[in-house]
């Protein structure tokens, strides 16, 4: 993949995930989405698959506290 790519796919996924963890009622329905999306974002960019999908789920979670999703 073009490192000029990476950058945007990340965005967009990242967007995707937000607007598919607002569709979701509880904290864990949310973080489950967070972390398909940030573990498939990893895996497309090259990146720790397992850091994605922490990183997903907290932010998953976390989007309704901060008034995202």
């Amino acid at each position: 993949m073009d490192a000029k790519t990476r950058p945007t796919l990340t965005a967009t996924l990242f967007a995707v995930l937000l607007v598919l963890a607002g569709c979701n009622a509880t904290d864990l329905e949310r973080a489950a989405i967070g972390a398909g999306v940030g573990g498939a974002t990893t895996a497309v960019v090259g990146g720790n698959v397992g850091t994605g999908i922490l990183l997903g789920a907290a932010a998953g979670a976390l989007c309704d506290d901060a008034d995202l999703c």
